[in-house]
């Protein structure tokens, strides 16, 4: 049993992308050693045939070093993409003028095609077009009924199949595609732990998601994916719809203004906490690291700054799936964590939230929120919860304490789920009713893993039956000697 809280555990969780610079069994591993706690699958890239190699290579490895690891199948979503154009690339000239024609390629210099069919149907003059990650920005001046004409009013050079971003204009296009179902169904049958929505633009679409995965026996929780302003504009409602939240920030700084996209990050972050849904922090984290074994210093501020702010994981994209130092990217994060999280017990403790969490008995709520006070008082070195479906444990995790959380459950997808959330260690093998047993083995666990000593408080949460799916118990525990 290798599932360690020591010092060098930290609370933020570190979600990293599978790609192939980490593809290998042996990679895997050296990455959840370094700290990694879910691994994430690019729809968009690859096929199914390859992504069940790696979740096999995940699941084997998981059981290998006897640690729960989560893996998140993350949806392409309804991207628009250029089509081909000569020479795959075209140099956009300031002030220059770009068409937009219909097709899948383009065949005379200056045309562009896409891979969204009614592109020319749904502009308007005045209307934004970014390209490639919004590197290159033009202006729509002219529309007929075939063809578009934009000024480039930010010079650079695109390159076939790079994204296309429409900044304010309200496409047509679905929430899932025909691939992102097939994807989502495959992900139900794998009993993957997570799925993510892309361009989520209203709540009825995570709603939609999550009816086609329970009704493929699915337990895995719905990541709803911010990156237009229309998810900003209906936030509140999103989150509600959610099982978690992703802050999808190249996108997002593309949709709206680049520099509104802090601020933003805040909103969201600030609403997934009152409304106790985890949350993770997306894209270019440490993205230097691709490329150099250290981040830059703003990297480094930027992910502190996530992790004060309050999130629940700091996800790592190109710098673990095509970077040059995967390890050493998870090292890093797991390195700024460690130096950032003791700020953290520097703040009071948290309000009981207005938004309660789903199936969650408000017994189990006030119990869970007396925790931290108890907690505090005893100085305990460890809260242990025995839970059903992990709503008790993210209560927990919610307030932010310093103390660990340690939860136990006879679900597996539960346990793994549960490697999301900010603060909380899943523990295999053990008990999953509070008993004198499970008391014993959470007691030489901590002793074997050097997190307990005698005298030391341990707390214990659960349920005596007496409240239906209630946490009615609390049980202080002292480490005795020898």
């Amino acid at each position: 049993m290798s599932t360690s809280i020591t010092a060098a555990r930290v609370r933020t969780k570190i979600v990293a992308t599978v790609g192939p610079a980490c593809r290998a069994a042996d990679q895997l591993a050296s990455l959840i050693q370094a700290g990694a706690d879910v691994f994430r699958l690019n729809m968009a890239h690859g096929d199914l045939e390859e992504h069940e190699e790696t979740l096999a290579s995940i699941r084997d490895v998981s059981r290998r070093l006897g640690r729960p690891i989560g893996v998140l199948a993350d949806l392409a979503g309804p991207k628009i993409r250029l089509g081909e154009l000569p020479e795959g690339r075209a140099h956009c000239v300031q002030g220059g003028e770009l068409r937009f024609v219909r097709g899948e390629v383009a065949t005379q210099p200056g045309e562009l095609v896409c891979s969204y069919e009614r592109l020319i149907d749904e502009l308007a003059v005045g209307d934004r077009i970014m390209l490639a990650d919004g590197t290159v920005s033009l202006i729509v001046q002219e529309r007929s009924a075939d063809f578009a004409d934009c000024r480039v009013v930010q010079a650079g050079t695109v390159r076939s199949r790079q994204g296309v971003n429409l900044p304010g204009v309200k496409v047509g296009l679905p929430a899932m595609s025909d691939d992102d179902r097939q994807h989502a169904v495959w992900a139900a049958r794998n009993l993957i732990d997570f799925v993510g929505l892309s361009f989520v633009r209203s709540p009825d679409e995570v709603r939609e998601l999550k009816h086609l995965l329970r009704s493929h026996k699915s337990q895995a929780m719905v990541i709803a994916k911010i990156e237009k302003q229309e998810a900003l504009d209906r936030l509140e409602e999103i989150v509600a719809a959610a099982d978690g939240v992703m802050v999808a920030r190249g996108d997002l700084g593309v949709e709206i203004d680049i520099a509104r996209t802090p601020v933003a990050q805040k909103q969201i972050v600030a609403t997934c906490n009152r409304y106790q849904k985890p949350v993770i922090i997306a894209t270019q984290m440490l993205d230097s690291m691709q490329h150099s074994r250290y981040p830059t210093r703003a990297e480094v501020t930027d992910v502190a700054n996530a992790i004060l702010d309050g999130c629940d994981a700091c996800m790592l994209s190109g710098e673990t799936a095509m970077g040059e130092f995967p390890q050493a990217a998870v090292e890093m994060m797991n390195r700024i964590a460690l130096a950032t999280e003791p700020l953290l017990r520097q703040r009071p403790p948290q309000p009981l939230s207005d938004h309660s969490i789903e199936d969650l008995h408000r017994v189990t709520q006030a119990v869970v929120y007396g925790v931290q006070f108890i907690a505090s008082q005893l100085d305990a070195k460890l809260v242990v919860v025995a839970t059903h479906s992990g709503a008790t444990a993210l209560a927990l995790s919610k307030l932010r304490s310093h103390v660990p959380i340690v939860a136990v459950t006879e679900s597996e997808v539960v346990s793994r789920q549960m490697c999301l959330l900010w603060g909380v260690t899943p523990l295999e093998g053990a008990p999953t009713r509070a008993s004198v047993q499970l008391i014993k083995f959470i007691e030489e666990w901590g002793r074997r893993e050097g997190c307990l000593s005698p005298g030391d408080h341990i707390l214990l949460v659960s349920g005596i039956g007496l409240v239906a799916t209630g946490h009615n118990m609390l049980v202080v525990h002292e480490v005795a000697a020898g």
